[in-house]
């Protein structure tokens, strides 16, 4: 019996689909998560030649790059929707610190070591700081929030989530100008700074928050036609896309923009269980795609993507998440009061995945990198080993932080009763 291609994908797809659900059953008690098992998965694909790929090089696929985009901005209105805490200052201060000290620092450092390790030109150095510097918002979901309504669950997951959902917004003009200095002749800096970095952050903000209360008030609020009452809650893709729209067409930061939209969804009605239904469907739909991108990753790896890796550009990577990192995340949260098992699990806690690719994916279509290769086998030797670390390590490191949080708890409730 011959079976063609197009059969084998479809047959691939639903099984993928039927992992989804059933793998967390069967890692939940083993050092895995189902990152790490997809990646394998794609990698034996390949080695098994069953499905005839072509995917040599992911910087050539267009539709791979809007899969990753896509995956990205459900994970961005996911993230939002779940946030209980009201936006503010001081309410967020540790996700300042990690936005406004850590990740500049973490772009610096990887653009320098990559500068003099790699001696790689700047526009690609940049490029490698700008993709490698976000926490991803997809696969940092193990250490993320709970459900809307369900408790914030401690200052790492609430600081993860928050930090997650906006550093994408501000990597991404980074990896524009890395595009721009391909040709440094054209670059306009004072451009780049007041109209592609503040301008359009600040519009996407702007834009994310109209957008998300008249989303807000149509899904809450509307006299007899509320879409809260449907409780379907794809409305939160439908939410993800329209806002990403409009900032595209305005020429805003559609990362911030999407984000931002989710969090003034959320302060609509905070207490209604739709905001439950939404995050639950979007969590769903993410959970397929990133499981879809992670195989396609894990094939990447299988057909060559690591082949032109040195030793530097793998000490590097592991730089990068056992230095840069944890030493710029300690830095952002110098005099802070967070305890110091919150600041460690912070600074380790800095998951690379599914945004990495995006902005590899997004630059070298768009402009002529030289060193394209070495950029991508550096980013993808990142990805791979935080999947693999972060993805074996997170479950246990949070619960015990986690029993840590509720012994402090009850010891503050004794202490009033012993007095």
């Amino acid at each position: 019996m011959h079976i063609e291609g197009y059969t084998l994908l479809l047959l691939g797809l639903g099984l993928l689909i039927l992992l989804v659900a059933w793998l967390p059953l069967m890692v939940n008690r083993l050092p895995l998560s189902l990152p790490i098992v997809c990646v394998a998965i794609g990698f034996a694909l390949f080695r098994s030649g069953l499905l005839p790929l072509d995917l040599h090089r992911l910087d050539h696929d267009g539709i791979s790059e809007h899969l990753n985009e896509a995956v990205v901005l459900i994970a961005l209105m996911g993230a939002g929707l779940k946030l209980d805490r009201p936006f503010g200052w001081r309410r967020w201060e540790s996700t300042w610190r990690l936005l406004i000290v850590a990740m500049p620092l973490t772009i610096a450092g990887v653009a320098v070591l990559a500068r003099l390790g790699l001696e790689l030109p700047w526009a690609a150095c940049l490029l490698l700081g700008a993709a490698l510097s976000p926490t991803d918002p997809v696969l940092a979901s193990d250490v993320q929030t709970g459900p809307p309504g369900q408790g914030e669950e401690g200052e790492v997951r609430f600081a993860l989530t928050s930090e997650a959902g906006l550093n994408d917004g501000l990597a991404f003009p980074f990896v524009v100008l890395a595009v721009a200095m391909v040709r440094p002749e054209e670059v306009d800096w004072g451009h780049w700074l007041a109209v592609e970095f503040l301008g359009e952050l600040v519009l996407g903000a702007a834009i994310g928050a109209v957008v998300g209360r008249v989303l807000g008030w149509i899904m809450f609020r509307l006299p007899a036609l509320k879409l809260s009452d449907t409780g379907d809650g794809l409305v939160a893709v439908a939410a993800t896309l329209i806002t990403y729209a409009v900032a595209l067409a305005i020429g805003a930061n559609g990362f911030v923009a999407v984000f931002v939209a989710a969090l003034a969804i959320r302060r609509t009605e905070p207490d209604a269980q739709f905001h439950h239904a939404m995050s639950g469907f979007a969590e769903q739909v993410e959970r397929v795609m990133v499981m879809a991108v992670l195989v396609l990753f894990g094939w990447a790896i299988g057909a060559g993507l690591l082949a032109p890796l040195t030793w530097g550009g793998a000490a590097l990577g592991l730089a990068l998440i056992f230095v840069l990192r944890p030493v710029a995340a300690w830095v952002g949260f110098l005099g802070n009061r967070v305890p110091w098992r919150a600041k460690a699990l912070l600074a380790f806690f800095g998951i690379r995945g599914i945004g990495t690719l995006f902005y590899l994916q997004y630059a070298f279509a768009r402009a002529e990198f030289e060193v394209r290769d070495t950029v991508w086998a550096v980013a993808g030797f990142t990805v791979l080993v935080s999947v693999v670390l972060h993805g074996a390590t997170s479950t246990p490191l949070m619960q015990m932080a986690e029993r840590h949080l509720r012994a402090r708890r009850r010891k503050r409730v004794r202490i009033p009763e012993a007095g």
